[in-house]
């Protein structure tokens, strides 16, 4: 719904869900759960942590930790009751199909991530052989456990830029036939050869873009210079990939919905001779969001893809807390503190955005 007062227009949603998101662990957890708190009610938290979450016992210990640092956040009591993070298993050579049973009953677990090993970051545990899963795929299938991936193929000798598009060619072709009812959700997409991929599959396949994907595309990344802060895996691509990514997402087609991938990594990690894959976004994901989809017109169309499509596409209920976006600037953070004294850099750091969120 949309509201104007003279030249001030208000976007109330239903709340948003990010399906896709990296909390970390540790003193990490004070810093990344805060942020995500104020904004989302679920988030799909990845399990590349160190050690990886395996089994249904390092999940919930996972989720323990993540509430015991919710409980200290500074926000409302009704935002901290309303946060629910839904944890992931890590899929390795060594993932049972009891592994799969007791996700599946747990309540907790939403879905299992494949990492193929070496993607990206602590990916090392990831799967070195796909044709070894067949009874775990198996098993998810029966429990309609959904597989998350990370769609990239890892060979050497492969471009990084084509990365994407040999992985959906050669493996995710491969294990939607052989297991045609399970649920996919190939994630932070960034080709139109995956927009085009998930568009010509059944709606059992669908896909979690990114804004940093939306928003910018390599010039952003390479051109007067390296810019760590826009560097993430799968890697940004051409300014004609970039373009159908935002139609896609602002089309209003259900198969794509809000996964951010914020990623944070302190900025001696960032800014060094071999800096880390990942984009902090999960403060300003909103306006960051509805900037994109503002800029091509489509803004109304960010409620499905921000609040509904990923709960429809999941089984889950669609929420029925709201916030308020407003065409009011807000100049992003040059970074945040984290822990042990050190600084996040976020996206779009120290920029300024056209939307914000409406203060309760």
């Amino acid at each position: 719904m949309t509201a104007t007062t003279d030249s001030t227009i208000e976007l109330t949603l239903l709340q948003p869900d990010d399906w896709h998101i990296h909390l970390r662990d540790g003193a990490a957890l004070s810093t990344t759960v805060r942020h995500a708190a104020a904004s989302f009610n679920r988030v799909i938290c990845m399990p590349n942590l160190v050690p990886p979450v395996k089994n249904i016992v390092d999940a919930r210990s996972y989720r323990e930790r993540i509430l015991q640092h919710l409980q200290a956040c500074d926000l409302s009591p009704e935002r901290k009751v309303a946060f629910d993070p839904r944890m992931t298993l890590y899929l390795t050579d060594h993932t049972t199909v009891q592994d799969i049973e007791a996700a599946a009953q747990s309540g907790i677990v939403q879905a299992v991530k494949l990492y193929p090993a070496g993607a990206t970051t602590n990916s090392a545990d990831g799967v070195t052989d796909i044709n070894a899963c067949v009874d775990v795929f198996e098993a998810m299938e029966k429990h309609d456990l959904p597989l998350l991936l990370h769609g990239e193929v890892t060979h050497d000798h492969v471009d990084i830029f084509d990365r994407e598009k040999r992985f959906l060619d050669e493996v995710l072709a491969q294990i939607i036939v052989k297991f045609p009812t399970m649920k996919i959700v190939v994630e932070h997409i960034t080709t139109s050869d995956a927009a085009d991929f998930v568009l010509a599959q059944g709606n059992q396949v669908a896909a979690t873009i990114t804004p940093q994907h939306l928003m910018f595309n390599r010039n952003h990344l390479l051109v007067g210079g390296i810019k760590p802060h826009f560097y993430c895996l799968p890697i940004l691509k051409r300014a004609s990939h970039q373009k159908v990514l935002l139609d896609v997402a602002t089309s209003g087609n259900p198969k794509f919905f809000m996964g951010t991938d914020s990623a944070p990594h302190p900025i001696d990690a960032k800014e060094s001779a071999c800096g880390c894959a990942g984009c902090y976004s999960a403060a300003a994901a909103l306006p960051l969001y509805a900037t994109a989809f503002d800029s091509v017109g489509k803004i109304d169309k960010l409620e499905g893809f921000a609040s509904r499509f990923g709960a429809q596409f999941y089984g889950l209920p669609v929420n029925q807390s709201t916030i308020t976006l407003v065409n009011t600037p807000m100049q992003v953070p040059t970074h945040y503190p984290y822990f042990d004294g050190r600084k996040l850099t976020p996206l779009m750091a120290g920029e300024t955005l056209p939307w914000s969120i409406k203060s309760q």
